[in-house]
């Protein structure tokens, strides 16, 4: 499956790390892509919803990558803890649908925001579109667990002996962490967060 190896690198995804979202090891997803052996069929169901794409795709049985070209349907969650991988989430409030431009980014996610903590920009209610990511630049607006309690959504300000979490309502204080404080609470990113979607 040539095309599995394109796919792969186009996500820059190491082949371990996707074996590591399969459940499977390195050794297997390099035989697929050698052409040794072949995926099961739960094996390519599940990366045809990694890539965003079809399994005839996969199998070289159609020539359009995007199983539906009106759109990708992404979760909507209602809270992210700790430990919890997020496509293991089990409360799925509801389901965006973005476009394959955007569904290309990476793994996506939606999380319906609550509270009043980055009104007026952001308001309880609304859904913001994430892409997973461990790290974000310092400015940036991303989704990050404190102590393992619910996911918070805040403005990540960097500085040499830590960061703050900033919000957009003035009512609320910045939240600063030592560098030894996000390894030991710890404070983890989980997604930047790169659509909003108001709600009426």
């Amino acid at each position: 499956m040539e095309i599995l190896k394109e796919l792969r690198s186009s996500m820059g995804f190491s082949q371990q790390k996707l074996a590591d979202k399969l459940g499977v090891s390195r050794s297997t997803v390099a035989m697929w892509e050698s052409g040794a052996s072949q995926p099961d069929n739960d094996s390519l169901l599940h990366l045809a919803k990694i890539f965003n794409t079809s399994t005839d795709f996969l199998l070289g049985n159609v020539e359009e990558r995007y199983a539906s070209p009106k759109g990708v349907k992404v979760p909507v969650l209602g809270y992210i803890r700790a430990g919890i991988p997020l496509d293991a989430v089990e409360e799925i409030l509801d389901y965006e649908e973005v476009d394959p431009a955007m569904a290309a980014k990476g793994d996506l996610f939606a999380l319906r925001v609550k509270g009043d903590s980055m009104e007026p920009r952001i308001r309880e209610g609304d859904v913001i579109i994430c892409a997973e990511t461990p790290c974000v630049e310092s400015g940036t607006v991303a989704v990050v667990l404190v102590n393992g309690n619910e996911a918070t959504v805040k403005k990540v300000v960097k500085h040499k002996e830590g960061l703050s979490l900033v919000a957009f309502n003035p009512a609320y204080s910045p939240m600063f962490y030592t560098n030894e404080e996000c390894e030991t609470l710890p404070v983890r990113i989980v997604g930047r967060v790169i659509e909003l979607r108001g709600k009426f």
